[in-house]
């Protein structure tokens, strides 16, 4: 096991690079099976729920091979079995992604109940009317979900409520199936957009992505490309934020202005400076900073997924901010975190009552789920004195080489070895 140590109080200074998107980049190599050819994807991030993916690949029989440490190479045609290995389906939530790609090119799946981290109850019943509105029909075997269908025939797909995991599945079961599929009331986040974009190069018929009705016209076949996958925007958004937290002045470079909108926003009024370019954000602090209010909304309002950094940015802002979050059941589980750090905060359901202390100081923590442990990190950052982060393992789900990234600002943290009771127990 390993921890991070961070000696915080430091302004982060400098300039930063980002990544290729997370929420992107788990779907386009799921969409590699649909892929009829060899293809490549460039801007890869380098973190484990990538290498998962392409590990439940390559048991499937696939041909995936790093040609360097952000472009792989694809070749799926190997796969013979539409069945995802058990153990690695259920240590992610992008796993249920093969569900859709299995069924548009076999018309069968049998994926295991997805895993991830714990935010609360997230069934899949939308993915599965998607599914069925295509004609394909479902059953749970051996706690697996088992779609099949005979043909899959373009149908209009009404989702209840917003929702990116079954706007992504609806799409690839709908690329390859006969004839016209309207998909109304559909996510329009900009991985969205990527994955459209991506089977789009391919020879796919995909149009309005991005808006909250998508159409999509069947083909028989894709062709092999090479393509770069979006700069992460969850990514930008902590570096922006640990840039506040700690007063510091950092360029966040390779990213999409447009897409961190919502979040340039909420900094601006709080106090932050935000200047964008052209493919850059510079963030910096010359004042105090202000209370707000903030309601999670899908895309294009601000995400769930920047909920926890953000918030924990407010515990360091002058007077009593309110931030309401009803996507995900458990997205307040790093506050008893940030209390053992000075911060005032109290929960009541899906709203947070926080009242800014000011300053925060160095603690022992745990990373609840990948933002929990990106807002334990810029809580670090910020503190006086040193913070220990337990079970990173959640945190490099997302972002690749934090502490690298962040001493390259100027941040001392560092990556500790730490060992797990059963150790302790035999050197004891």
């Amino acid at each position: 096991m390993e921890k991070f140590v961070i000696h915080g109080g430091k302004p982060l200074h400098g300039t930063v690079q980002i990544s290729g998107a997370k929420n992107a980049a788990v779907a386009l190599v799921a969409a590699t099976i649909l892929c009829d050819e060899p293809c490549v994807l460039e801007n890869v991030p380098e973190i484990s729920d990538i290498t998962k993916c392409m590990k439940i690949l390559r048991e499937m029989g696939a041909e995936v091979r790093l040609l360097d440490k952000n472009t792989i190479y694809f070749d799926t045609k190997g796969i013979e079995k539409p069945e995802v290995p058990y153990e690695l389906a259920r240590t992610m939530r992008a796993s249920c992604y093969f569900l859709g790609t299995l069924l548009g090119r076999f018309h069968e799946a049998f994926v295991p109940m997805p895993g991830g981290c714990d935010l609360g109850d997230r069934p899949i019943d939308q993915h599965l009317k998607a599914f069925k509105a295509l004609g394909a029909s479902d059953e749970i075997v051996n706690g697996a979900n088992h779609v099949t269908a005979d043909e899959l025939v373009g149908n209009q797909i009404y989702f209840d409520f917003v929702t990116v995991g079954a706007t992504m599945n609806a799409i690839f079961a709908a690329v390859k199936a006969k004839g016209l599929t309207i998909i109304e009331n559909a996510a329009k986040e900009p991985h969205i957009v990527d994955l459209a974009n991506f089977l789009n190069s391919m020879g796919a018929d995909i149009r309005g992505a991005g808006t909250d009705v998508i159409k999509i016209r069947g083909v028989d076949y894709l062709k092999g490309v090479t393509y770069a996958t979006i700069p992460d925007q969850i990514e930008a958004g902590t570096y922006m934020v640990a840039a506040a937290a700690t007063k510091g002045d950092v360029v966040i470079a390779n990213v999409i202005p447009k897409h961190l909108e919502s979040i340039t926003a909420k900094l601006r009024k709080v106090g932050v400076n935000v200047e964008e370019s052209d493919e850059s954000v510079h963030v910096w602090v010359d004042g105090s900073l202000m209370k707000t209010s903030i309601k999670t909304m899908p895309h294009p309002g601000f995400p769930t997924d920047m909920q926890p950094q953000f918030s924990t940015l407010l515990t360091l802002a002058e007077g009593t901010s309110i931030v309401t979050d009803d996507i995900f059941d458990n997205r307040f589980r790093y506050v008893a975190e940030l209390r053992r750090m000075g911060a005032d905060i109290s929960v009541d359901g899906k709203v947070a009552v926080i009242q800014g202390v000011g300053k925060l100081k160095g603690a022992p923590v745990v990373a609840t789920d990948l933002r929990a442990g990106a807002a334990m990190v810029i809580a670090g950052l910020a503190a006086e004195g040193t913070t220990e982060i337990d079970n990173i393992f959640y945190i490099e789900r997302g972002y690749e080489k934090i502490d690298e990234k962040l001493r390259g600002l100027g941040a001392d943290i560092q990556r500790v070895y730490k060992p797990d009771a059963n150790e302790m127990e035999l050197s004891g």
